[in-house]
C-alpha cells in the first residue's frame, strides 16, 4: 500500500541553509525511519532557496529581445530577461503567456522561473530553478547516506501546466536512487502482445502523488516522503523523462 506522509516541520529556508539537515530533522520528528524503497519528494522552491537562487528584478537590464518579447507578452521586460537567460529558445509567446525550453530541456512557462511563496519581504526578488536539479537530488541522498543505513531516494518536483488540458499537475525535476523512466518495451500484457512504446514515467508518478500532500498555496508543506512502492529498474535521472528535441512530436 502506499503511503504519503507529509513533513510540514520545515521552517522557511534561506540561502546557505543546510537543507540535508532541515529535511533530516523533518523526517526525525514525523517518528520516520527511512528504508528501502522510501522517495524523498522535495518541493523545487526550497532547493531553489537554499542554493541562493533568487535574483532582485531591479538588477536586470532587459535588452532589445526582451523587450520585443515583453510587448507581445505584456509581461515585466526584466522578468522577460530572465526568462531568455535561463532558456533555450522560446516555444509560445503570446498575450500573459511565454513557453520556453529551460536550459535543462524541460518545456515550461516562464522557465520556471516564479514570485508565489518564496518568503516573506521578498520585493521584486524572483526564484530560479536549480541549476541541475539532478545534481541537486544526489547532493542530498548522499548527505542522507551519511545520516542512515539505508536513504531514501530523493526526487525534486515542481508543478506544470499540460498542452489540451486545464490545472497544474507535479513532475520530477531532479532525481537520485530510483528510476525516473522504466522502459517495458518488448514485455508481453495479459493477451500476449508486446509491449511497442510503454515507458513509465515513474519519477513524475511519484511527484504527483507527492503533490497531494505538499500542495500548491499556502499549505506550507514542502516535502513529503512516500513509502511502499517497488522498482527493479536501475536508477535512473529526472533528465532521462526529457524527450530529445529531434523527438518532439507537435513541432
Amino acid at each position: 500500500m502506499i503511503q504519503i506522509h507529509p513533513l510540514g516541520s520545515i521552517p522557511e529556508v534561506r540561502p546557505s541553509d543546510d537543507l540535508a539537515r532541515l529535511l533530516a530533522d523533518a523526517i526525525e520528528a514525523a517518528a520516520i525511519v527511512p528504508g528501502s524503497f522510501d522517495v524523498l519528494a522535495v518541493t523545487q522552491k526550497i532547493v531553489s532557496k537554499a542554493e541562493g537562487r533568487f535574483v532582485d528584478l531591479a538588477t536586470v537590464r532587459p535588452g532589445p529581445e526582451a523587450m520585443r518579447l515583453a510587448g507581445l507578452t505584456r509581461k515585466d521586460p526584466r522578468l522577460v530577461e530572465l526568462i531568455l537567460a535561463e532558456s533555450s529558445h522560446v516555444i509560445r509567446a503570446v498575450p500573459h503567456i511565454l513557453i520556453t525550453r529551460h536550459r535543462s530541456g524541460h518545456a515550461m512557462a516562464n522557465a520556471g522561473i516564479d514570485q508565489s511563496n518564496i518568503g516573506p519581504g521578498s520585493g521584486e526578488r524572483v526564484l530560479l530553478l536549480p541549476v541541475d536539479s539532478d545534481a541537486s537530488a544526489e547532493r542530498l541522498r548522499q548527505t542522507f547516506a551519511t545520516l542512515w543505513p539505508t536513504p531514501p531516494a530523493v526526487l525534486i518536483m515542481d508543478s506544470f501546466g499540460r498542452p489540451w488540458r486545464h490545472g497544474v499537475t507535479c513532475v520530477a525535476l531532479g532525481a537520485s536512487g530510483l528510476p525516473s523512466l522504466v522502459d517495458r518495451r518488448g514485455e508481453c500484457d495479459r493477451d500476449g502482445r508486446t509491449l511497442e512504446v510503454t515507458q513509465i514515467a515513474v519519477a513524475d508518478m511519484v511527484a504527483t502523488a507527492a503533490g497531494l500532500v505538499t500542495g500548491e498555496g499556502a499549505e506550507g508543506m514542502p516535502a513529503a516522503l512516500v513509502r511502499g512502492l517497488h522498482w527493479t529498474a536501475a536508477s535512473q535521472p529526472a533528465s532521462a523523462l526529457i524527450r530529445p528535441v529531434e523527438q518532439d512530436l507537435f513541432r
